[in-house]
């Protein structure tokens, strides 16, 4: 059977919210191969201790990074915490990243709503 793998990213505002998260949900996302943006990763790391393959922060082209990967068929699922309240210098990657997820069909939460949901069914 082959591991699922998970991309997780949360915008500085959501990062509490999504160690929080991840915490709550520790044992499920243990089942799969999580990558995340660099802090992200690493402060799910350090908070959670959870294994997570970090790529770039977000603003250096993590956003990016993972919007390829969902590309090319390699993520099946994104948590995004998104801070709507907040300006993002690098939003033409975070507008990749969601419009990569909506063509290629990938379900991506972009709050812990819909992420609890989609962890709760064992949707992906």
């Amino acid at each position: 059977m082959n591991v699922k793998t998970i991309a997780l990213v949360a915008h500085d505002g959501k990062k509490a919210d999504l160690v929080a998260f991840a915490t709550f949900n520790r044992e499920k996302l243990a089942e799969y191969h999580l990558v995340a943006t660099g802090t992200t990763g690493k402060l799910l790391q350090e908070k959670v201790g959870l294994e997570v393959e970090c790529v770039l922060s977000g603003p250096y082209g993590g956003d990016a990074q993972i919007a390829a990967r969902v590309a090319e068929g390699l993520i099946d699922g994104v948590f995004f915490l998104v801070d709507p309240l907040d300006k993002h210098p690098h939003d033409p990657d975070i507008q990749t990243l969601l419009r990569a997820c909506n063509v290629h069909n990938v379900p991506i939460a972009t709050n812990v709503a819909t992420a609890d949901l989609i962890i709760s069914t064992n949707a992906l």
